[in-house]
């Protein structure tokens, strides 16, 4: 007969094993870590995390995994069998670990607190992301370009961009997209649904990026810049725009650009300008297909599909209007003829830098913009597109009187 247990009652089929329930004893050590374990097998599958074996294969698509649990659970992706029902709403899942989850939905529970801050979460794999924004680890790395992520889902979603891989498809158009994201954004252009709404004016938006755009620029005293660079007086809306700003001071610029010599304190900056050279566009517009080398540049244009314009700097002369001062500084350059960029060479100035830059090349006979497709180059990256329109066949302008 089973020993009865005189804390709980209970008459366990392993009495020593179900007293370090009460006890709180675990005897089994992990020799390469300080983990404990009530139980050789818990330790055994530990273990496993250390040697990376996976000895539970799935029939169907030969995924393998370190516990025959993770496998039983895996398996019903396959199968769509969901036999953990919450008691509270229709939640259906297929692992007992999910539901239980599921259920702080409603208890509102979240047991796993941030030691560093005062953030709780509702299981330890939110706590370990959140974690990373402290320590600023980025463990996972891209294998093509050396860009790392803080998460595994946003190496996946990158991955696409070398990949070109769209697996979510627009049921109306079968216009197809890298993400579920991007693709129910794309569907709210279909119904014109738009789901978020300012509180503060009539004002809604398809998403919500795009109501906290307007509420920014619109509502908030955030719009006033009044963090202020003292090395060069550029101002920020916030402090941490401003430190970030401040490195490019400070910091060594120690990323080189093989093609032109241009230097760049980070490998992202570096990834972003070798993009003029490529021609790479990997940031598409979701509502229509326009492509982006910079993902700043698809949020700009976003906002000429949501009516965010933003044009707030308004030209004292012509009443023109521009989204940011360094731009009305640049066309108020047109009605005063100012010419402050000087070349070296021959003495020719110019109205803006990056054409300084472009009438240099005519000296040095630099052609740093290559041509995938051939051996043409060109100085310039617009001379560089206009060239791979005769191996695409692209032809964008049209005229308005003919078919030409």
């Amino acid at each position: 007969m089973p020993t009865q247990c005189d804390v709980c009652g209970k008459k366990p089929a392993n009495f020593a094993l179900h007293m370090r329930t009460h006890t709180g004893e675990k005897p089994f050590e992990c020799t390469m870590c300080d983990k404990k374990y009530s139980q050789s097998g818990d330790l055994e599958k530990h273990v496993r995390i250390h040697t990376g074996e996976k000895p539970y294969e799935c029939n169907v698509c030969h995924k393998r995994f370190s516990s025959q649990s993770h496998l039983a659970s895996h398996s019903r992706t396959h199968t769509g069998e969901k036999p953990y029902g919450c008691n509270e709403c229709d939640y259906r899942s297929k692992s007992s670990s999910a539901l239980k989850m599921h259920l702080r939905t409603h208890t509102g529970e979240k047991p796993f607190g941030c030691t560093v801050c005062d953030k709780s979460f509702r299981c330890t794999g939110d706590l370990r992301k959140h974690i990373r924004t402290h320590t600023g680890e980025k463990p996972f790395e891209c294998s093509l370009c050396n860009l790392k992520c803080s998460q595994s889902s946003q190496l996946r979603l990158h991955l696409r961009t070398h990949t070109g891989e769209k697996p979510y498809q627009c049921d109306v158009c079968s216009k197809s997209f890298s993400t579920g994201t991007h693709l129910r954004l794309h569907e709210r252009t279909h119904t014109g649904e738009k789901l978020y709404a300012c509180t503060l004016c009539d004002k809604k938006f398809s998403d919500r990026s795009g109501l906290k755009s307007h509420n920014l620029r619109m509502h908030t005293g955030q719009r006033q810049r009044t963090f202020e660079c003292d090395l060069c007086n550029k101002k920020f809306l916030d402090r941490s725009s401003l430190r970030s700003h401040s490195r490019f001071h400070t910091v060594e610029k120690s990323f080189e650009c093989t093609l032109c010599d241009k230097k760049f304190v980070s490998g992202q900056g570096l990834q972003v300008h070798l993009r003029g050279h490529t021609g790479e566009k990997p940031f598409e517009c979701v509502l229509c297909d326009k492509k982006f080398a910079q993902d700043n540049h698809l949020r700009s244009h976003l906002r000429t599909h949501t009516g965010e314009q933003h044009y707030k700097h308004e030209c004292s002369v012509c009443n023109r209007k521009f989204p940011g001062r360094s731009q009305l500084g640049e066309h108020i350059r047109s009605h005063t003829g100012e010419k402050p960029y000087e070349c070296d060479v021959c003495r020719k100035t110019f109205t803006y830098k990056s054409s300084l830059v472009s009438h240099g090349r005519t000296h040095t006979g630099e052609k740093p913009y290559g041509c995938n497709e051939c051996d043409y180059r060109s100085a310039t990256s617009g001379g560089l597109q206009t060239h791979l329109r005769t191996h695409t066949g692209e032809k964008p302008y049209e005229c308005n009187e003919c078919d030409y």
